[in-house]
């Protein structure tokens, strides 16, 4: 596999008033282009602080991130960030919104001609070229998360970052949203690190998943090849077997997991 995303023994601890907080040791994982992988386990066992240190929001106390063999040094166009709280801007349209990412990592060598059309492009891809001039208030939540995907796919990252963008929203909404998400990422080939803490959103959406163990200094406990083939259809995969196994051995995972922590 070529390693596009590395993290070698990455630790990371932070100082608080009780004392010194080690969240995570010896996280070692590789990412090829173009994989899908997400990152599940129980609160507080660090998913949202190894997505925040490749994104290089966070800057580890021990081991090195790597993207496309460059050491993670901090934020970066070739990463784009999702999270739960879409952070839209609320005195933007939509389209000004992702206009203001395009215009910041293409505006020195581009023209406002083509700022635009990579940004009436990017809300193509999530379909939303009809909500363009709507502002936040106007449109639903769900729609907002289409709108920061967008945001963050059209800088043209080399990863994508998702920090479970979906878990705000209902059962019905974040169903949709994966399906279009399968096929953005199909269509964009998109490396893309997931937290998630819904089993059934990894499976149906990953080519690995990574357990993580419970804090403090979580690492990584399993991870599990998702072997389905592409494209997904959740219907389809209702009655698959290896579908409902690679389910059955995420949920094992995190169930003994939690009955360990209660002994």
């Amino acid at each position: 596999m070529d390693k596009f995303v590395q993290l070698q023994d990455v630790g990371m601890a932070f100082d608080t008033k009780q004392g010194r907080f080690v969240a995570l040791r010896n996280v070692n994982l590789d990412m090829a282009e173009g994989e899908f992988v997400s990152l599940i386990g129980h609160s507080g066992c660090g998913k949202s602080t190894v997505l925040n240190l490749v994104a290089g929001l966070l800057e580890p106390t021990g081991g090195v991130l790597l993207c496309n063999n460059r050491q993670i040094a901090g934020p970066g166009p070739d990463r784009g960030v999702v999270f739960q709280n879409h952070s839209l801007l609320p005195w933007l349209s939509c389209f000004e919104n992702v206009y203001l990412a395009v215009e910041r990592v293409f505006g020195a060598k581009e023209g406002r001609a083509k700022l635009k059309q990579r940004t009436h492009e990017a809300m193509a891809l999530v379909g939303l070229t009809h909500a363009e001039h709507k502002h936040p208030h106007e449109i639903s939540g769900g729609m907002k998360q289409r709108v920061g995907i967008a945001r963050a796919l059209a800088m043209q990252p080399k990863v994508l970052l998702l920090d479970e963008p979906f878990g705000a929203l209902d059962a019905l909404t974040r169903a949709h949203l994966q399906d279009e998400l399968i096929k953005i990422v199909a269509q964009t080939r998109t490396t893309t690190l997931m937290v998630t803490h819904d089993v059934d959103e990894a499976v149906l959406l990953s080519d690995r998943i990574v357990m993580m163990t419970n804090g403090p200094a979580a690492t990584i406990g399993e991870i599990l090849a998702v072997d389905l083939p592409r494209p997904r259809d959740r219907l389809a995969l209702a009655g698959d077997p290896a579908y409902h196994a690679a389910r059955t051995a995420v949920l094992e995972f995190l169930y003994r997991r939690e009955m360990r922590q209660a002994a």
